[in-house]
């Protein structure tokens, strides 16, 4: 491949391009919205369940989607142990839910489906009552990137799909309104 001046400018010693700045791209991500999802998963290696908004589908054909979970992670490692996870999709009333799942508020040192609406039966990921939608998955592949894991799954279940769902912009929760249907007259 032949790279115009301006790439080949962008590019460091190894060939690679030259990343921006850590702090500009965490700037510039915090205004992305993202849906609030707890990715959770139960097998032979265990039940557990975090937060995640890296979230989004990968194709219709199979249909699959795709979670990115920090590598160092127990959820990581125990989504790759099991081959299995769901990730719920949660309502705009359940930010309590996320926080707990991301590890703070109460209940971040119990066991964090203690107390809640679970769907789903022992073995299988759990499908959280609190969701709009839930998407169950076999693990199909996993992609190590940076410091996280790109954890790849094919859809066998699609649950719910009701209710509005809890967005996450500028470092904190929000909720979404529709606009009216565009009326291009």
């Amino acid at each position: 491949m032949v790279l115009g001046a301006d790439a080949q400018a962008a590019r460091g010693a190894r060939g690679r391009p030259v990343s921006v700045g850590r702090d500009a791209f965490v700037g510039a991500m915090r205004g992305v919205a993202n849906s609030v999802t707890i990715v959770t998963t139960d097998g032979t290696a265990g039940r557990h369940g975090a937060t995640v908004s890296a979230f989004c589908s990968v194709s219709a054909d199979p249909p699959s989607v795709l979670v990115c979970l920090r590598a160092d992670s127990r959820i990581a490692q125990v989504v790759a142990a099991n081959g299995t996870f769901c990730v719920n999709v949660l309502r705009d009333s359940a930010a309590a839910l996320a926080e707990r799942f991301a590890g703070r508020g109460p209940g971040r040192d119990t066991d964090r489906f203690a107390g809640i609406e679970v769907v789903a039966g022992p073995g299988s990921a759990p499908v959280l009552a609190a969701s709009t939608s839930a998407f169950c998955c076999c693990l199909r592949e996993t992609l190590a990137s940076g410091t996280h894991l790109i954890a790849v799954g094919d859809v066998v279940e699609v649950r719910g799909v009701t209710g509005r769902p809890l967005a996450y912009l500028d470092g904190r929760y929000a909720t979404l309104s529709r606009h009216p249907p565009f009326n291009p007259s």
